[in-house]
């Protein structure tokens, strides 16, 4: 018995990661439909890599009755325009925008995490995926703050180009390859330059100073792990580096909380791999940790700073564990917990 899967965003970066994790971890479909833009209407995109070719369907006139999951990775326009059409229509939706994750109508879930907040779906219909970075923070903080409550985070993250879309990485492999003899000393750096350069902003400036990158991880992170209390600092970075966001986190509790305890909390939680052996420069980095599930964390030591303090370094592959594998264990969850049923099963696989 299988599941009728819509993928919304099919062509780009999340969409066919999507594509990817559905197949790999053999979600059980029935149909799975691609859809994208009008623009995008009729280009093909492969199922994982099963060598099944799927044709793009046109978002503006696609159907959504009869359909169980719609997986949004399409932004927050388009999840506006149509998430509400899927979920009028019966379907459940799993978006990955920003548009929905602070609606307290829906629920914005980490299966690791909070798990139990996915019951509240059935106000919208419409269950949030958080921000790629806010995903990878709230694992590693989950078992620290169940232990030893935390109070402030600050947190600095190096983020991928992929996160920004398959343009910004057509942009890093172009920028390289023509800046690659170019005189840095006698040159500035070119508007949107991300080859040898690193970017501070990622999305727009707010009034307060921060972007809104920065807002959300702060937003999503209080709520995610039912903690308004904690302060949350965030500064976001853009990185010439086409996958993976690592983040440096320094976290205060309540109390002191030893280097051994913290990495046998850690080890313990469901999605973490740690990876601390910095004496034989073992720790992680974007370039392995792409193309992996887990969120990897290393250099776990404490902040002389602040004798509550430990200073985490966490890195995780953002299009994976950041949008499309979380997209789809939120679905795994809906299965698990009894809370999705197939409307129909026609044993055809489109």
């Amino acid at each position: 018995m299988g599941y009728r899967v819509a993928v919304v965003g099919a062509t780009g970066n999340v969409g066919r990661e999507m594509m990817m994790v559905l197949a790999e971890r053999e979600f059980p479909i029935d149909e799975i439909a691609a859809v994208a833009s009008s623009r995008s209407h009729g280009s093909e995109v492969e199922f994982g890599d099963t060598g099944k070719m799927l044709k793009c369907q046109n978002i503006e006139h696609f159907d959504w009755s009869g359909w169980d999951i719609a997986l949004f990775a399409a932004g927050s326009g388009p999840a506006k325009d149509y998430a509400p059409k899927a979920a009028a229509a019966g379907c459940i939706v799993i978006d990955n925008s920003s548009l929905y994750r602070m609606d307290p109508d829906v629920p914005l879930i980490v299966p690791e995490v909070n798990p139990e907040a996915i019951h509240d779906y059935k106000k919208r219909n419409i269950i949030a995926n958080p921000n790629c970075s806010t995903a990878q923070l709230v694992v590693a903080l989950k078992p620290l703050h169940d232990a030893a409550t935390i109070k402030r985070v600050i947190v600095s993250t190096y983020q991928s180009v992929s996160g920004a879309g398959g343009g910004a990485m057509a942009d890093l492999r172009e920028q390289s390859g023509r800046l690659l003899d170019a005189d840095s000393n006698t040159s500035k750096s070119g508007k949107g330059q991300i080859a040898y350069n690193v970017v501070p902003q990622i999305d727009r400036f707010l009034e307060s100073g921060y972007t809104f990158e920065e807002q959300k991880m702060r937003q999503e992170s209080q709520k995610i792990l039912h903690a308004p209390e904690i302060q949350i600092s965030a500064t976001c970075v853009r990185v010439p580096v086409y996958i993976s966001h690592s983040a440096s986190v320094h976290i205060e509790f309540t109390r002191p909380m030893p280097v051994y305890e913290a990495r046998e909390l850690l080890a313990a939680m469901p999605g973490i791999t740690v990876l601390d052996n910095p004496e034989g420069g073992e720790y992680p980095m974007p370039w392995d940790v792409a193309g992996e599930d887990d969120v990897f964390v290393g250099r776990i030591r404490q902040d002389m700073s602040h004798p509550n303090g430990l200073v985490l370094w966490i890195v995780s592959d953002n299009l994976r564990k950041g949008a499309a594998l979380n997209s789809l264990q939120i679905a795994e969850e809906l299965v698990s917990r009894g809370r999705l049923k197939p409307k129909h099963t026609s044993g055809v696989t489109s």
